[in-house]
């Protein structure tokens, strides 16, 4: 068992917060390493992936539910993360990578997790001819698959920004929506492009297994936005070093509940425990929104001046908190925005408190980035990857991962509103700037790293 013990006030406490605060476990997410599956031929791979992947999780969920009863704690998702499928599928020439995207969602099923992530792309640098057929293959598989989510990391503070990726990314973002088009485009929710993306992150879309884990490994990442704004509420006048000095209190609290869940799972499983993310990840559901807990600081709405300094300090705060609470943490940390995923910000978006620029300035100080963003449906190809582009120098300059996923909605106009359903919640479709950035893109090449990335 756990070597982790609860006083009876904390058992107490973490009831009141599973009762009223909405508290969960957003996710455990086993990483299973896919590089012994590599074949030449692709049928075989895709035997391999679909066998091993089943094999290797075949108890993962069953695990869950029993942590969940017996802890008491809801455990909202159980996901697989695997290697980046363009090493896998890297040698194998002259089949489609989709097929292999197409085997991932099968395993899926069969072992019933809600994600599987990793058809996924490391092109900070530069794209082998393996990156690039994956990379070409990502709105196929988004569109014929239920359960498959990709992610490319386009830049990092070492290697700088590769801007042929990033305007070959736009393109492939209108043409997953183009391809899921009766559903409202929902493929581009499955697509996230990261700067400086880490290897361990259990929250989708954006997992994948990193070539530096082991063979298997379980990741947490936990919640608790409605924990800390009643914490907020109940400390409506203190002033603000207070306040982070309450926020820190109870992002602790919060994660030894993760570490104890992690843990015990791991050992259930027999892989090892890997880390908490400590990201706050909200839901649609009132209570339940990091824009609220910004508002409850004093803003009138989420998006109005003071918004990022509120949150800043409220990145940091769960930060210092949960560190002390954990053994290891990792994937992203820190607080999610996004739009579509949380009730106050789907508010200030469609009030147009909310804005893309507030939003970008918001990412400097928080976790990933643009995160579930819909624009018009016309919004053009070179546009898109100037938004990420944006984001990706948020990153790289401040040593940060950034991310964009952003969602062109097929013929949806400004102050449309798009359902995806379940925790990806409903978006509002949000302006974006007019002018174009088509001539900026069109340059190609890569955009340096920093002198800061010199540090050897």
């Amino acid at each position: 068992m756990s070597s982790i013990h609860f006083h009876s006030s904390e058992i107490f406490e973490t009831i009141r917060m599973v009762a009223d605060e909405k508290f969960d476990i957003r996710t455990i997410t086993l990483g299973i390493s896919l590089l012994d599956c590599a074949s030449d031929d692709m049928d075989t791979l895709c035997r391999r992936v679909y066998d091993k992947v089943t094999r290797k999780a075949e108890h993962l969920v069953r695990v869950g539910k029993a942590l969940e009863e017996e802890y008491g704690i809801p455990i909202v998702n159980k996901r697989i993360s695997v290697t980046p499928m363009s090493l896998v599928t890297a040698s194998c020439t002259t089949g489609d990578p989709a097929d292999a995207g197409r085997a991932l969602d099968r395993a899926a099923e069969t072992v019933d997790v809600n994600f599987i992530g990793g058809f996924s792309a490391l092109v900070q640098k530069g794209c082998t001819e393996g990156d690039r057929r994956l990379l070409e293959a990502i709105p196929r598989t988004l569109a014929s698959t239920e359960r498959v989510c990709a992610s490319v990391n386009v830049g990092s503070t070492r290697a700088g920004i590769n801007m042929d990726a990033v305007a070959l990314l736009g393109g492939l973002i209108k043409e997953t929506a183009a391809l899921t088009a009766n559903r409202g485009g929902i493929g581009c929710a499955k697509l996230v492009v990261f700067c400086n993306a880490p290897e361990d992150n259990p929250f989708m879309a954006g997992a994948f297994h990193g070539t530096g884990e082991a063979e298997q490994v379980i990741n947490v990442g936990i919640s608790g936005p409605g924990v800390v704004l009643n914490t907020v509420r109940r400390n409506p006048q203190v002033p603000l070093g207070v306040l982070a000095d309450e926020i820190k209190r109870t992002a602790f609290k919060i994660t030894r509940m993760g570490e104890l869940v992690g843990r015990e799972a791991a050992q259930r499983l027999g892989v090892p425990f890997g880390i908490v993310d400590l990201s706050l990840a909200p839901t649609p559901a009132w209570g339940d929104s990091v824009a609220e807990i910004l508002e409850a600081m004093g803003l009138e709405r989420c998006g109005t001046h003071g918004t990022t300094a509120a949150l800043g300090l409220l990145n940091d705060a769960v930060k210092k908190g949960g560190a002390m609470a954990t053994s290891y943490v990792g994937g992203l940390t820190g607080a999610f925005i996004p739009v579509s995923e949380d009730a106050g910000m789907i508010r200030a978006a469609e009030e147009g408190v909310l804005t893309l620029d507030k939003l970008e300035a918001m990412t400097c100080v928080c976790s990933v980035g643009l995160d579930m963003i819909a624009v018009p449906g016309d919004t053009p190809a070179s546009t898109l990857s100037a938004i990420i582009a944006d984001e990706a120098v948020i990153g790289m300059i401040n040593r940060k991962t950034t991310a964009v996923r952003i969602i062109p909605v097929p013929g949806a106009s400004v102050g449309d509103r798009v359902e995806f359903g379940g925790l990806l919640g409903s978006a509002p479709v949000m302006p974006v700037h007019k002018e174009e950035s088509r001539l900026f893109i069109s340059r190609g090449g890569r955009i340096p790293a920093p002198v800061q990335a010199m540090t050897n």
